[in-house]
């Protein structure tokens, strides 16, 4: 097997744990081509296991770019917010507001890190996220993770463990994904809530605590800060919502996967040229939406699937 092939049955792999220390598929697709090219340029003989050696490269490309992230984020506009897979629902089939009926994506869910987590996983230092990443996700022994860090083995082990503290005190929402009929059943109601500009049923669906955060990176207008409650968020939403159609004429609200979880795609204007596409990722606790990421950066959008006019995306009035 040539060089290439070699790497390139890895590279699945490596992107899968390149996203998840990064946040963003375009960062984790330069850290994955750096690390081919160090690959290339290595002394092939001394490695004895090549996904554990891709493995370590590419941890350590993640840990330089997270390093210097933590400075460019404190500089940025807004929230930072990750950058988002976002996938088509297979079409013809049954629906609840456009979600399948039937959960045949949890294979889909299994192999993506939900969006929720990947928020949490930003307020770890760069080298609790790369020991958690993977020790808790990859099960990479200690050792070879205290080796990537230079640092002891007992101390990885602590890095891991102050991660999995911060992450577990999110609750639910981040290490449980809650079952995929349930998800597509609350969005529904939330849909429905917002187009009709019912503010009562947005509430039922809302936990008392909610939140809502947006990044539009300082391109597109967004909040600079989270909003906090359910009224807030309500009355927040309902708002948006109205002015998004009065700007942009019309609205399509399509159901769709984001990070293998029920999501919506939002596009207003001109199916063939919006005026603006944004996804909005959800967190559901105990049958309510805990909290709302709404990402508009288009830097950030640059994967979503293309616009299908007279598509399937739902219609909204956004009444008051």
């Amino acid at each position: 097997m040539d060089l290439t092939s070699e790497f390139e049955q890895h590279r699945p792999y490596l992107m899968a744990v390149a996203y998840r220390m990064l946040g963003s598929r375009t960062e984790a697709e330069d850290a994955v081509q750096e690390a081919w090219l160090r690959y290339e340029a290595a002394d092939r003989t001394g490695i004895e296991e090549l996904r554990a050696w891709l493995t370590t490269v590419t941890g350590r490309i993640c840990l330089d770019v997270l390093r210097s992230a933590r400075m460019r984020r404190e500089a940025y506009v807004g929230p930072w917010l990750p950058e988002p897979v976002v996938s088509r629902l297979p079409a013809g089939v049954g629906a609840v507001a456009g979600f399948a009926a039937d959960p045949a994506d949890q294979a889909v869910r299994r192999d993506e890190v939900s969006y929720a987590l990947l928020v949490v996983m930003e307020r770890l230092t760069p080298e609790q996220r790369v020991a958690f990443v993977l020790h808790d996700v990859f099960t990479v022994p200690f050792p070879e993770i205290a080796g990537l860090l230079g640092i002891s083995e007992v101390a990885a082990r602590q890095l891991a463990s102050r991660a999995r503290r911060v992450v577990a005190a999110e609750g639910g929402s981040a290490r449980q994904r809650p079952d995929a009929t349930e998800q597509r059943q609350v969005i529904d109601a939330f849909v429905r809530a917002v187009e009709a500009g019912d503010l009562d049923a947005l509430l039922a669906v809302l936990a008392p605590g909610a939140t809502a955060t947006g990044d539009g990176g300082g391109v597109v207008a967004a909040g600079r800060r989270t909003i906090v409650g359910a009224d807030k968020v309500a009355r927040f939403l309902v708002g948006l919502f109205r002015r998004l159609v009065e700007k942009g004429g019309s609205m399509r609200v399509e159901p769709v996967l984001v990070n293998g979880d029920p999501g919506l795609l939002v596009e207003t204007g001109d199916p063939a040229d919006p005026v603006l596409r944004f996804t909005m990722a959800f967190a559901i606790e105990d049958g309510r939406i805990a909290h709302i990421y709404d990402q508009l950066n288009p830097e950030k959008l640059t994967g979503l699937p293309r616009s299908q006019p007279g598509g399937t995306g739902l219609r909204s009035s956004a009444r008051s």
